[in-house]
């Protein structure tokens, strides 16, 4: 295996994803923390490839093509899912075939750390305003935030039987603005994501770390566990959008607006497929 990236220096990144809406907000600036970056999605890319950057489209669903991507990297940044709720059929073959895949692809290729997008939606069925630690039990919002947590599981495996290192975030709402009242609690700005998952990639001996991505927003319901030990310092906050995003709220009694999970829990249940 290789040593560690944090200890080597960032050579070769793989961020999956890459033309999604996190990914378009890493790009650019994760490409400043690597020399050699390496960007996949299965949907074009915007704009001209930089030097330093390479398009390798992969299916997620393929195995041997995520083993063929994975040589060569020193670690990854896999925002590569189906991302909003969804019929569970819609989202399974990304969400948990792809992950297990990308793991075991990286387990066999020495690729020694792996940044995994997990979701806020692990514990989106906790009432809004319980504080919580990345240690309390799951209660997941809809299938997307179960397939979350099996990511999350097949981190922690990887790590105890194989020493593939992870940090899994729990990310937030990452939008430039927070766009209602809930967002005053789960907002992360892209400045803030970019900062967590490069110190997500940097910080030495994280073992398998789970942590909520959020920005310093004085309204979070989850606690700063981990932050300390990855290095990560938030520099921008939800509460000056307070009085803009006041009013926006859901519908009163309902589980979007007593329960963590927000939008989410107002999709579904879905018909069975035809």
């Amino acid at each position: 295996m290789t040593s560690s990236p944090a200890a080597a220096g960032l050579d070769t990144v793989l961020l999956t994803g890459a033309a999604g809406t996190l990914g378009r907000m890493l790009r650019a600036p994760l490409g400043t923390a690597c020399r050699r970056l390496i960007l996949s999605d299965l949907r074009p890319l915007e704009g001209p490839l930089a030097d330093h950057e390479e398009d390798r489209p992969c299916d997620l669903t393929d195995r041997a093509a995520v083993q063929r991507l994975l040589q060569g990297v020193d670690a990854v940044v896999h925002l590569g899912a189906h991302s909003v709720e969804a019929p569970f059929e819609q989202m399974a073959r990304a969400n948990l075939d792809g992950v297990f895949h990308l793991y075991e692809a990286a387990r066999l290729a020495g690729t020694r750390r792996v940044v995994f997008a997990s979701s806020n939606h692990v514990t989106g069925c906790y009432p809004q305003g319980h504080p919580l630690d990345p240690t309390d039990p799951a209660r997941p919002d809809g299938y997307y935030g179960v397939t979350k947590l099996f990511g999350e599981g097949m981190a922690q495996l990887y790590w105890y039987r194989y020493g593939v290192e992870s940090v899994c975030l729990r990310i937030g709402t990452c939008l430039p603005e927070p766009p209602d009242r809930r967002a005053l609690s789960t907002w992360i700005s892209p400045r803030d994501l970019f900062s967590l998952v490069c110190a997500s990639l940097r910080a030495p001996e994280v073992g398998c770390l789970v942590t909520y991505a959020i920005s310093d927003n004085p309204a979070r319901w989850y606690s700063d566990t981990g932050w300390a030990q990855l290095g990560y310092q938030p520099q921008d906050s939800a509460e000056p959008w307070r009085d803009q995003v006041g009013d926006k709220v859901f519908p009163e009694d309902s589980l979007m607006a007593r329960l963590q999970g927000g939008s989410f829990l107002g999709i579904g249940p879905f018909d069975p497929p035809a």
